[in-house]
């Protein structure tokens, strides 16, 4: 159902953009407008955002395989960062640099009826993909804080078509109020200043996607309800004494690997552990069908202490195994990493 959501709302921005990109070029050649050029170049870069998006989320479905053992998810992520770049690179820097020019050598608008035509439909096409991606967004934010629904999603999808489409609103505003402005004080630097502040827009929308993306695509843990909920389970499994640690990953919006650290019962058999940890994979994956992969290492309170302390003291994987303390009695074989 994400998946389907997600697609939906890229292929009503593709659609939109597609159109809205071939009218604005037509508009700022006929014209001669800095405005409307940095707006073609927004709406061009946001279709071809689109088309990679839609890339990302074919290849992040793709099934696990030997060399990718823990599936493609992470894709999606890497391409949502792509798109950031291409923001930046392609519609920030061009549009200020266009702008730029503009003001350093200032011509009027040729028949700037046309650019308000175009305008006035572009802000009516981006208005309908913007209110899909919106509907779409608000069923996943359910009420809560806008930035906090963002920090906490694990689907850019629909949170990145959003911000572009407001940001290519915002643009369309600018790009009217220079038009206008240049046309009515007879001031065509007033144009090529609406550029640059297109071009200010999108580096601002680049900078934060690209800081949203980096962190899914470096590693983000499920949201806290799962977390403590998984967490819960694993407390309340008959035979275990303590939830050493519970890790979790998100390797895409619906695939979440789980690493418990288990001190069990020192009375319970081999086969009980055996059992125990069944019982409770059956249950974790129940109330969190986005749990793909669970791993459950067996082990002491005072082992795990040992290891979490190591790995902290930065003492590397010889100390690791020198500081895990052995079974009483126990001599122990220094670990040799050859």
């Amino acid at each position: 159902m994400a998946a389907s959501t997600s697609r939906n709302v890229i292929f009503a921005a593709l659609a939109g953009n597609t159109a809205i990109a071939v009218t604005k070029f037509g508009a700022a050649l006929f014209t001669g407008s800095a405005a409307m050029m940095s707006e073609a170049i927004h709406s061009a870069v946001d279709t071809g955002n689109q088309i990679i998006l839609l890339i990302g989320l074919k290849r992040a479905a793709r099934p696990a395989t030997e060399l990718h053992p823990f599936g493609h998810g992470l894709q999606l992520y890497f391409y949502t960062f792509v798109v950031a770049v291409l923001i930046f690179g392609l519609g920030a820097v061009l549009s200020i640099t266009h702008g730029l020019e503009r003001i350093r050598a200032p011509e009027p608008i040729e028949n700037p009826w046309v650019n308000y035509l175009v305008l006035g439909l572009a802000v009516l096409f981006e208005g309908v993909s913007w209110f899909v991606a919106l509907r779409a967004f608000n069923q996943e934010r359910n009420g809560r804080p806008l930035l906090a629904t963002v920090h906490s999603s694990k689907d850019p999808t629909v949170f990145t078509v959003l911000f572009e489409d407001t940001a290519a609103l915002l643009g369309l505003v600018a790009a009217l109020v220079g038009v206008a402005a240049s046309q009515l004080l007879d001031m065509p630097v007033l144009d090529g200043a609406a550029s640059v502040v297109i071009g200010v827009i999108l580096a601002l929308t680049a900078g934060f996607l690209a800081i949203e993306s980096q962190s899914l695509l470096t590693g983000e843990a499920a949201d806290k309800p799962t977390r403590d909920g998984i967490a819960a389970l694993a407390a309340a499994e008959p035979g275990v004494q303590h939830l050493n640690d519970a890790r979790t990953m998100h390797f895409g919006p619906n695939e979440i690997l789980v690493a418990l650290s288990l001190d069990f019962d020192d009375a319970l058999s081999a086969g009980e552990v055996e059992a125990a940890v069944g019982r409770l994979e059956r249950a974790i994956r129940a109330a969190h069908p986005q749990v793909g992969r669970l791993y459950v290492e067996a082990q002491s309170l005072a082992g795990h202490a040992a290891v979490r302390q190591a790995v902290l003291a930065g003492g590397g994987p010889a100390a690791l195994v020198d500081d895990v303390p052995g079974p009483p009695g126990a001599t122990k074989t220094p670990f040799n990493p050859a």
